[in-house]
């Protein structure tokens, strides 16, 4: 139960939960940022309300639960899928590889698109149900259309399943149209959202567009990616290459009868999610839970006459039970403030010396920022970039960071009155050099500048005391009850 730091946008979410829970509302516009937005489409305002209502009423470590939860519930539903599709002993290592392989985009405390992988691994299992003479269980899914569209955008994987079902049917010719039917019903569900048909444009939008700038929608074999994620590069090679060896069983002679009996449904399941992941590190998840639903039934079959060693399985679980020892027997259990990761002794020297004003900030740290300072100082720009801002944000603030031939457009235009910079950047030794800007305030990973003709005075310095600031990392002055 630990973490090495929060999703960037927690923060954002947590505003927005607090805007319905202690506001009565849901927040339909932008008041965190000192630049041009448009209405804030917020498709993950249902779970805002519920990570606050977490923090609100359990405290700051039941998030962390919940994420672990969440993680539990995808398992165990896969676990049920896989049960339902045959009926082989488990074997721990398939798992096992299974988790390593998603915790590479799972670990992270706690993130909105855990509900879209959780209901993805649900809506699996009630089509599997479906398929297997219980098709009374679609009537539910339009229902769970509603809850999943208002928790999370990821709503398009799960009519995206339907469509998947409905054509992997039709080639296995059996009864399709139900899937159709239900597709048909469920789209038109989309319009129960605080915006109405507005949400589903932006909703189109969203899930169309090219996320250039932002490192988790890029594939997983770009050059930035190349070495990383190598857990879930070897479990999806292990995966195909269990599928090629299915298959090449089959053949050459028989390839027909091989095609007539696959499960069409499944190959293009597979194939889908694997191209998703390919192509997008955020959605390398859907092709774990699809292997480990999919998949497990042909790994069986390579091991099921393989006589492992007996103490196999005890070698496993005796791993799993000294890593539980381990976490639970820490000198201090408490959620972690990200030191390395945030700005956070920077944006408490900033409330300490009552420096108001606009504050210019890389957008992944902006929600942080605004949970913390706003309504004494507002932001550039934060994480809800397609959600709030204009297109045009982004791409100026890299120039800025890389420090561009046009860096000082932004000045120009969005002049800020505060910035924190982060110094892996190449404009923190550009602002170090330029004299109408003054470093006040240098931390181990960010530095904060001011106007050179505002920068004359005594600041007082941050407090060292970390307990002070895990103590206070969920504290805000952001109140809607008044």
């Amino acid at each position: 139960m630990s973490a090495n730091y929060f999703d960037y946008d927690l923060w954002a979410r947590l505003i927005a939960g607090m805007g319905v829970v202690d506001g009565g509302h849901v927040l339909t516009q932008d008041f965190l940022s000192y630049t041009p937005v448009h209405t804030w489409f917020d498709h993950e305002w249902g779970s805002g309300v519920i990570f606050y209502l977490f923090l609100k009423f359990f405290g700051p470590y039941s998030l962390i639960i919940l994420q672990a939860l969440l993680l539990f519930g995808i398992f165990f539903t896969a676990s049920k899928v896989v049960k339902l599709r045959n009926n082989n002993p488990y074997n721990i290592l398939f798992y096992f590889f299974a988790l390593m392989a998603a915790l590479n985009t799972l670990q992270n405390p706690v993130r909105c698109h855990m509900f879209s992988f959780l209901l993805f691994t649900v809506f699996i299992y009630i089509f599997e149900l479906v398929r297997r003479g219980k098709t009374k269980l679609l009537y539910f899914v339009p229902f769970l259309i509603i809850f999943w569209n208002n928790v999370h955008g990821g709503v398009v994987s799960g009519l995206g399943l339907l469509a998947i079902y409905a054509f992997g049917e039709f080639l296995n010719h059996k009864p399709f149209k139900k899937y159709l039917i239900t597709l048909a019903v469920s789209i038109p569900a989309l319009l129960i959202n605080p915006w109405g048909y507005d949400y589903l444009k932006f909703l189109l939008m969203a899930n169309t567009m090219q996320r250039t700038y932002i490192v988790e929608w890029w594939s997983i074999f770009s050059k930035y990616h190349l070495f990383k994620f190598l857990q879930f590069k070897f479990f999806m090679i292990a995966s195909v290459i269990i599928e090629i060896i299915a298959v090449a069983k089959c053949l050459p002679d028989k390839l027909k009868d091989w095609y007539n009996n696959a499960d069409k449904v499944k190959y293009t399941l597979i194939l889908t999610t694997l191209y998703l992941a390919i192509s997008h590190v955020k959605l390398m998840p859907f092709f774990v839970i699809t292997s480990l639903c999919f998949i497990y039934e042909d790994f069986y079959k390579l091991i099921e006459n393989v006589k492992f060693p007996l103490w196999k399985d005890k070698i496993v679980y005796g791993f799993i039970i000294l890593l539980s020892i381990f976490t639970l027997t820490v000198k201090e259990f408490s959620v972690p403030v990200g030191m390395r990761n945030y700005p956070i002794k920077e944006v408490e020297f900033i409330k300490k010396n009552n420096i108001k004003g606009k504050i210019l900030v890389d957008f992944g740290y902006g929600s942080y920022v605004s949970y913390k300072l706003y309504p004494h100082n507002l932001i550039f720009m934060d994480g809800r970039y397609e959600e709030v801002y204009y297109d045009y944000m982004v791409p100026m603030l890299k120039e800025f960071s890389l420090s561009y031939p046009h860096w000082k457009e932004i000045l120009t235009y969005f002049p800020p009155d505060v910035m924190i910079i982060e110094k892996k950047y190449p404009i923190y030794k550009t602002l170090k050099e330029y004299k109408e800007w003054k470093e006040v305030y240098e931390g181990r990973q960010f530095g904060v500048f001011m106007p050179s003709k505002n920068a004359n005075r005594e600041f007082e310095q941050p407090t060292d005391d970390l307990k002070y600031y895990k103590n206070t990392l969920f504290t805000t002055d952001i109140n809607f009850k008044s």
